[in-house]
């Protein structure tokens, strides 16, 4: 009976000891399997947080967060869109059209020959299309065509690189807006009576520079200095000189005025590099926060900007035009103000407020110079 006792403990103990081992390899591989989950996890974790860090803009926009008013103008923060028209709009980038049209108002004030006629005014209105959606948005979506790369880097979410437009779309919207924009300038030379076309080969020499400008093998804005110089007389000379050509004569001295006023334009178009400066420094693009750092460019920027209106100014001054000086100094100040209260603190958080609140005094101040140069 002992014996038959002690074969059913033993039986019992190998029992429960097999369980115990079956117990074990089933904990084991669940143990094992948890804690790479919790490892897989942590590292998405610590992934996500490194994309949100190195891309805090691109966030709201990626997750459907952006504003649909900035999806239409073309700015960042845009939300995301399928609607191809919408899309194609973006591209664009109408936000910057009204510099554009400004520097038509401004040339066609500076001719002196301007008047509020049901002749006049559709000719000035065709030249602004010419100039802000159909030439401006080639210089745009083509720009935004080689930059894709970049984009890919600092704005993910932008039609291009995001996939919602595919790249014959966006070639095809670069050849229709160039065509267009020429034609309309066409238009322009045969109703001002022009013999030779001036402003046709105004609007080619302009898509010319946009073109060199943003594509390979020259692509100008690789060189901080050279590319946005030619972003600002693209922004500041051309519209004006295609308003005045329209309802006058270029003379010497407005070209040479109006490419001092490009100085301008060329802080202006450094207000833009802030942003882009990881993809400009990635793809080995010379902008001048790269070239220079951030502290420093922010002072070329605001440098650019103010010095070249100052000059401006007493150029009207030595040209007997003190009341004009005078105006165009007074509309130096908010710009300056601006500049300490939004830009010079962060130019990357600021930039849209910055542009928002400073260059509609800027603008006012290329009207001022026309006025006096009309006179």
């Amino acid at each position: 009976m002992a014996s038959l006792l002690n074969t059913v403990s033993s039986i019992r103990l190998s029992k429960v000891s097999t369980r115990r081992v079956r117990t074990q390899s089933l904990i084991c591989p669940i143990s094992i399997s948890v804690s790479r989950r919790r490892v897989k996890i942590r590292a998405a974790e610590t992934d996500a947080n490194e994309v949100k860090s190195q891309a805090p803009d691109t966030a709201p926009a990626a997750a459907g967060g952006g504003s649909s008013f900035n999806q239409l103008l073309g700015i960042k923060g845009a939300a995301q869109e399928t609607n191809k028209w919408k899309i194609r709009l973006q591209l664009t980038k109408p936000v910057t059209w009204p510099p554009l049209v400004w520097g038509v108002v401004c040339g066609a004030a500076a001719s002196g020959n301007f008047h509020w006629n049901l002749e006049d005014v559709p000719k000035a209105i065709v030249c602004m299309l010419m100039s802000g959606p159909f030439l401006t948005g080639y210089t745009q979506t083509l720009n935004d065509y080689y930059d894709r790369e970049i984009d890919a880097i600092n704005e993910p979410y932008r039609p291009i690189p995001s996939g919602a437009i595919s790249e014959n779309e966006v070639i095809t919207q670069i050849w229709l807006l160039l065509l267009g924009g020429l034609g309309l300038a066409g238009l322009l030379d045969v109703w001002a009576g022009h013999d030779f076309p001036t402003l046709f080969y105004l609007a080619l020499g302009g898509s010319l520079l946009s073109y060199i400008y943003s594509a390979p093998p020259l692509k100008l804005k690789q060189n901080g200095w050279i590319g946005n110089f030619a972003l600002g007389a693209s922004y500041i000379s051309l519209p004006w000189w295609a308003g005045q050509a329209l309802f006058g004569n270029l003379t010497p001295d407005i070209i040479v005025l109006t490419l001092l006023y490009s100085i301008a334009g060329l802080g202006i178009a450094i207000v833009n590099d802030f942003k882009s400066v990881e993809g400009d420094r990635a793809l080995g693009l010379q902008s001048l926060p790269v070239a220079f750092g951030a502290e420093t460019a922010k002072w070329i920027c605001v440098g650019a900007i103010d010095i070249t209106q100052i000059s401006v100014a007493g150029y009207l001054l030595g040209a007997g035009k003190p009341f004009y000086a005078l105006a165009l100094l007074g509309l130096i100040i908010p710009q300056i103000v601006f500049q300490f209260q939004y830009f010079l603190k962060d130019p990357v958080k600021y930039d849209v407020k910055y542009q928002a609140s400073a260059q509609p005094f800027l603008v006012l101040g290329l009207l001022v110079t026309a006025l006096a140069t009309s006179h």
